[in-house]
C-alpha cells in the first residue's frame, strides 16, 4: 500500500506541475508580442491607405495639363509631397556646353541621362533631363543635330533633386562621375547660378530628332502593405491561439483536480487502475 500511495503521489505531483501556468515574465512577454504584432498590422493598413492616396495624387499630377514651373520666389517651398511629378512647362535656351551625363539603366539599356541647363529670360536656370543616350553617343559631337541653339519650350515632369549619389555609389564631381541627378552638386560643378532646386524630366513630345530619348520616366510605387498587414495579423492570431491553449488548458486541468480530490471514487479507481496495475507487475 505504501508503494501504491507513493506512486499515486508522484502522479498527482506530475499533474500539478502540468497544471501550472507559465512564468509571469513569459506571460508578459507573450502579451507584449501580441500587442506589437497587432500594432504592426494596423500600421501597415495605414501605410497602405497613405500609399494609395499617393498613387492617386501622382496620377492626377502626371495626366493634368502642363503648368508653368514654380516661380523663383516659391522655390524654397518646393517639396516632393506637394510638387514631385507635377506636369510642367518651361521655356529658354539650352547651355549645351555645360551638360552633365548621369549613369542610367533604362528599358533602352545602359547609358546616360543628359542633363542640360536651360537659361530662362529672367536669368534663372533649370536643369532639364533631356532623356537617355547609349554609351556610344555620350560625346555631344555625336548628336549635334539634336542640340538646338534657339529658344525651346520643354514640357515634362518636375522631379526633386537626388543628392549624394545612387545605390552604393557616390557622385565624384572632380572626376565627372555622376550616379544621381544632384542639382546642387551639378550646378556647382558647372558654374551655374540662380538654379532651380529641382529638375525637369522632358517628355517624349519635347524630344528633338537626333537628340536624347525623352519620356522614359518610370513611375512605380511598390504597394505590398496589405500582404505585410495580413502577415502580422496571422502571427498575432497564432500567438493568441498558443496563449489560449496554454492558459485555457491549464485552467481545465486545474478544475478537474479540484473536482476529483484524493479519497473520492475516481481516486480509488485510479489507485486500483493503471497505477496499481503497474505496481502488481513490478511485484
Amino acid at each position: 500500500m505504501s508503494e501504491i500511495r507513493a506512486v499515486t503521489g508522484k502522479a498527482d505531483e506530475t499533474r500539478g506541475r502540468d497544471a501550472r501556468t507559465p512564468p509571469l515574465w513569459l506571460t508578459a512577454l507573450s502579451l507584449a508580442a501580441f500587442v506589437a504584432l497587432i500594432a504592426l498590422g494596423v500600421w501597415q493598413i495605414e501605410r497602405r491607405a497613405w500609399k494609395l492616396a499617393l498613387i492617386d495624387r501622382v496620377e492626377q499630377r502626371v495626366h493634368a495639363p502642363a503648368v508653368p514651373i514654380p516661380s523663383p520666389a516659391s522655390w524654397p517651398a518646393v517639396s516632393a509631397a506637394n510638387d514631385e511629378y507635377r506636369h510642367v512647362s518651361v521655356a529658354g535656351r539650352f547651355l549645351h556646353d555645360r551638360e552633365t551625363l548621369v549613369q542610367a539603366v533604362t528599358e533602352e539599356g545602359p547609358g546616360y541621362w543628359v542633363l542640360t541647363p536651360l537659361q530662362r529670360d529672367d536669368g534663372t536656370q533649370v536643369l532639364i533631363n533631356r532623356g537617355f543616350v547609349p554609351s556610344e553617343r555620350r560625346d555631344a559631337s555625336t548628336r549635334k543635330d539634336g542640340n538646338p541653339e534657339g529658344p525651346v519650350e520643354i514640357t515634362g515632369l518636375l522631379r526633386i533633386t537626388e543628392p549624394n549619389g545612387g545605390f552604393l555609389r557616390t557622385n565624384v564631381p572632380q572626376h565627372n562621375r555622376w550616379y544621381s541627378r544632384d542639382v546642387a552638386a551639378i550646378a556647382a560643378a558647372r558654374g551655374l547660378h540662380e538654379v532651380a532646386p529641382f529638375f525637369v524630366d522632358a517628355d517624349a513630345r519635347s524630344q528633338i530628332a537626333g537628340g536624347p530619348i525623352g519620356g522614359l520616366t518610370v513611375i512605380r510605387f511598390p504597394n505590398n502593405h496589405l500582404i505585410y498587414a495580413l502577415t502580422w495579423f496571422a502571427l498575432a492570431f497564432m500567438l493568441a491561439g498558443r496563449l489560449f491553449v496554454t492558459f485555457g488548458g491549464g485552467l481545465f486541468r486545474r478544475r478537474r483536480v479540484v473536482q476529483d480530490p484524493d479519497g473520492g471514487p475516481d481516486a480509488a479507481r485510479r489507485r486500483t487502475g493503471s497505477d496499481a496495475g503497474t505496481i502488481v507487475e513490478q511485484n
